[in-house]
């Protein structure tokens, strides 16, 4: 009776030894576990490229003898650069004069500018792309001077792009505007293109100061004595045809 007894406890014993070292080595293996865990790095997905918005200007010169000015293309906001009744900033001024529109695509409220390298011929047709992310140019400008003139310009300003579809075109046959900053004597020295050669700008206004549409070429066949212009360098409106295409 003593010895089962005895069988008994050594056997109690040594299962609540084995179950100890289980339990012992079960808690082990998940300290471990917890110690070797490394925290999972979730990378970011790229922020998406911004918009791009790109436009096709397309300018064909409509008339017989007059050349145009490479032709200025400006995105910016709601405004307009010329309108009629109001006196020519400098930087139009530039232009109508001399056909010079550096300072125009520099202008303070140009958020994104392009221009054409060489001058329009007659009869013939140039385009200008221009691209930006910026959401705010919503508005596009464009001008050009006639360059056989004092200060005769055409083209276009504050036009709404911000709703034009990709592939979507807008057309117009456009007149042609005095600037009103150069008495319109068609003088030799006066005239930048061809028919005279001469420098355009001055910096002396002695017109009107305000923008108009252009009355046209008078021209020494018309009897305006001391002018270098035919009948050849009048001109019919529209003078211009402006296409503008959104390309994407």
């Amino acid at each position: 009776m003593f010895t089962f007894i005895k069988k008994q406890n050594s056997r109690g014993i040594l299962g609540k030894v084995l179950f100890t070292s289980a339990l012992a080595l079960t808690l082990s293996a998940c300290s471990d576990s917890d110690n070797n865990d490394v925290p999972e790095v979730v990378t970011p997905a790229p922020e998406p490229a911004p918009a791009e918005f790109s436009y096709n200007v397309t300018l064909t010169n409509l008339t017989y003898a007059q050349p145009l000015s490479p032709l200025a293309v400006l995105l910016h906001g709601d405004s307009k650069m010329w309108e009629i009744g109001s006196a020519s900033s400098l930087p139009l001024e530039v232009l109508a004069e001399s056909g010079d529109n550096a300072d125009l695509l520099a202008d303070a409220s140009v958020l994104v500018s392009a221009s054409d390298t060489d001058v329009l011929l007659p009869g013939t047709s140039s385009s200008v792309t221009i691209s930006t992310t910026d959401r705010m140019a919503t508005h596009l400008t464009s001008a050009t001077m006639l360059v056989n003139t004092n200060d005769a310009f055409s083209g276009l300003t504050g036009v709404d792009v911000s709703t034009m579809a990709v592939d979507e075109s807008m057309s117009w046959n456009l007149n042609v505007y005095d600037s009103g900053t150069e008495a319109n004597d068609e003088a030799a020295g006066t005239i930048p293109g061809p028919a005279d050669g001469g420098t355009g700008f001055d910096a002396a206004r002695d017109d009107v100061d305000f923008v108009a549409y252009h009355s046209g070429v008078v021209s020494q066949d018309d009897g305006l004595t001391g002018s270098v212009l035919t009948q050849a360098h009048k001109f019919d409106n529209p003078a211009i045809k402006l296409t503008i295409t959104r390309t994407k």
